[in-house]
């Protein structure tokens, strides 16, 4: 488990970016995976969620999950509608004592809090989602909530630079809608490139003067800690586990 330091500091509010450890998955899935779009044993997986839940301090049906689609759909979860299917990737509330998850393998799971207005908020940032907005789109949902803010992030464990590599069409989609994108690629050779999907993000939430913090660890290296689904296709496995990230109010 990897906490911020800063989200930590204020006590209205509990967080935490599981590790794939502490679970009842096998194989593939060992132990904590969370991903209910996963071929795992659901069994297994609901034993999972309810062991997050539980370290949580809730109950299994007060933690909130989306079905994600790297899209840039932002949701806000009202007492009518948390029990729907949220085909969202990303979520904020004022509710008190729910928790809000994302699940990611390589992927950016982003923890959010507006101290000055109690609100909360998660987001999944893939490169999907981050090239479409998905990050500037909750943070000005937050902020239409309230005049004032102030929003902390933390941006938790995701593959790194080093280990993300791309070829010249993904480079190029990125160049031809801003050449300032350059900045986020270095040369591996001439086919490949390597990108830095934290950094992408992060100058997204600082542009929007949200003060944002780290757990700087790679999904894809640290394989004892973390399922990563880049580390996975190059083995040839059959399919991948999901750590999950949690944020509640109260």
């Amino acid at each position: 488990m990897f906490f911020s330091k800063k989200l930590k500091s204020f006590k209205e509010i509990n967080h935490c970016f599981f590790s794939r450890k502490s679970g009842f998955s096998k194989g593939l899935y060992k132990s904590l995976n969370c991903g209910r779009g996963s071929r795992d044993n659901k069994k297994n997986i609901y034993k999972n969620l309810s062991y997050v839940s539980k370290k949580m301090n809730l109950k299994y049906n007060e933690l909130v999950l989306m079905h994600q689609t790297h899209s840039n759909r932002v949701t806000y979860i009202k007492p009518d509608n948390r029990n729907n299917k949220i085909n969202s990737d990303a979520m904020i509330t004022k509710i008190k004592r729910i928790a809000l998850g994302v699940v990611t393998a390589d992927c950016v799971p982003i923890l959010l809090y507006d101290h000055a207005n109690g609100v909360i908020g998660c987001i999944h940032a893939g490169w999907k989602g981050a090239y479409s907005g998905i990050v500037e789109k909750t943070i000005y949902k937050i902020k239409k909530l309230n005049v004032k803010n102030e929003i902390y992030a933390s941006v938790g464990p995701c593959i790194g630079k080093k280990n993300y590599e791309v070829d010249n069409k993904f480079f190029k989609k990125f160049i031809n809608k801003s050449k300032k994108y350059r900045k986020y690629f270095t040369r591996k050779n001439e086919y490949k490139k390597l990108f830095n999907l934290r950094k992408f993000v992060t100058d997204k939430l600082s542009r929007q003067k949200v003060i944002v913090d780290h757990i700087n660890r790679d999904t894809f290296k640290d394989k004892n800690n973390f399922f990563s689904y880049r580390r996975s296709s190059i083995l040839k496995q059959k399919d991948y586990g999901r750590c999950i990230s949690v944020i509640s109010l109260g």
